[in-house]
């Protein structure tokens, strides 16, 4: 018994070192009555090099790992086939830029609402883990303007 004990034991001692994704800051957009997409945003950090290569949640139809990046002074969004995670560095999701993206959303993601998603991160053994995350849903901010920015002049 204590030679099962010590295996299970070596067993997940292994399995946390190499499950060493973390997400930090996890949240939905919330949306409108009819609208059907929306994104996610967050802060991944892994232990070792790996990457994002998929994301799933019962609330949409269709996720996909999305990048934003100026083409040509329009600025334009594309699926990505994965998101590198390097070693030790935080990797932002975030409006503008990478992003996961939730489309045929099934209903409204209300401000308040708790918004399911598993991740998929293969290492560089092309081992994969699988996260679940449980993001909370909000209004998003209006970007914090320049100084100088925003102000109405009558002429």
């Amino acid at each position: 018994m204590k030679r099962l004990v010590a295996s299970v034991a070596i067993l997940m001692s292994a399995l946390a070192v190499q499950a060493q994704v973390t997400v930090k800051d996890a949240w939905v957009r919330a949306t409108v009555t009819s609208q059907k997409a929306t994104g996610a945003f967050m802060q991944l950090q892994s232990a070792q090099d790996a990457k994002l290569i998929s994301a799933q949640s019962p609330v949409a139809g269709v996720v996909e790992v999305h990048e934003m990046a100026m083409d040509g002074g329009v600025m334009k969004m594309r699926a990505v086939p994965n998101l590198a995670l390097p070693a030790g560095k935080a990797v932002d999701l975030k409006p503008g830029g990478y992003h996961v993206m939730l489309m045929d959303l099934k209903a409204q993601v209300k401000d308040g609402d708790t918004v399911p998603m598993t991740l998929v991160v293969e290492g560089k053994d092309g081992k994969r883990q699988t996260l679940e995350v449980k993001a909370p849903a909000r209004m998003a901010a209006a970007p914090a303007m320049k100084p100088g920015e925003g102000h109405m002049h009558k002429h």
